[in-house]
């Protein structure tokens, strides 16, 4: 079932579905046609960030070949072209397939931010500098707003993997819905796995790489992913397939908490790198 915030508009219903809707939310036109092979790529891409996006925007599709009228009239002279009207006024256009990052920014700049918004970014931006009870609580919050928001979903599984907490964040991980998140997702359960074995007292116990093991996860669910990497570092040095990779998951799941953009992230990537090749 199509979401109400994608619609297709033709010459008839122009004016109410995209100029009038336009004057509550920003509406991005996607003038296509069936025949255009770039619009097979940057259709879905507009539908898919429409989506995720839940109504910050409305997503009206324009068939130039049913509609030729309402080409002429904005002027599209090659496909796929892209319009977006905000207040029943053209606020800002591109035309051909463009990289998703770069549609993304296209949509900032006529989606004013709203309060869920300006959380989710306050939010983050607590769960970089890992104060992960106060980012926990802000997760929660818009999670109420927007239940299955994966951002916020994510976040919140880090937020609770920060604090120890193994259990929920392990549940919220395995049922993780499919989204630009579900890579980083899986990428975290590894250690939620690990902090959950030992908390249940069934990590293994026989060598002294297994005691090191153990005291890298105890660390990670302290907070001290620092400690927690070195650690991890150490075991690899010595075996560097320790208990089926398991260690190098870890490692990685708590590269993935870190965060890319903290400054030792990039640091740990070129040690395991060295020490794995």
């Amino acid at each position: 079932m199509t979401p109400e915030f994608i619609v297709d508009v033709n010459e008839t219903n122009f004016e109410y579905e995209v100029l009038s809707y336009s004057e509550n939310v920003p509406v991005v036109v996607d003038f296509w046609a069936s025949w255009c092979k770039p619009c097979k790529v940057l259709g879905p891409l507009l539908e898919r960030l429409a989506t995720e996006m839940q109504g910050s925007f409305r997503l009206a599709r324009v068939d130039v070949d049913a509609n030729p009228n309402l080409a002429l009239r904005f002027g599209i002279r090659s496909l796929p072209a892209v319009v977006a009207f905000s207040q029943g006024e053209v606020q800002s256009q591109f035309s051909g397939a463009q990289p998703e990052e770069r549609v993304r920014e296209f949509i900032a700049q006529i989606t004013p931010p709203s309060p869920a918004n300006l959380m989710l970014e306050k939010a983050n931006s607590l769960a970089a500098d890992q104060d992960w009870r106060a980012a926990e609580a802000l997760y929660r919050e818009l999670l109420e707003l927007r239940p299955d928001d994966p951002e916020s979903l994510f976040g919140l599984a880090k937020s609770l993997l920060g604090q120890g907490q193994a259990s929920e964040a392990h549940d919220l991980l395995t049922a993780f819905p499919a989204s630009r998140f579900y890579h980083n997702a899986r990428q975290l359960l590894p250690f939620a796995a690990a902090l959950m074995r030992l908390h249940a007292g069934s990590l293994p116990d026989e060598t002294d790489l297994d005691a090191a093991f153990r005291n890298a996860v105890r660390l990670a669910g302290r907070g001290n992913l620092p400690a927690a990497l070195d650690g991890l570092l150490d075991i690899l040095r010595q075996d560097k397939r320790y208990r089926d990779g398991t260690a190098r998951a870890v490692f990685l799941a708590l590269l993935e908490l870190l965060g890319e953009e903290h400054p030792q992230t990039r640091e740990y990537r070129t040690e395991l790198a060295s020490t794995l090749f």
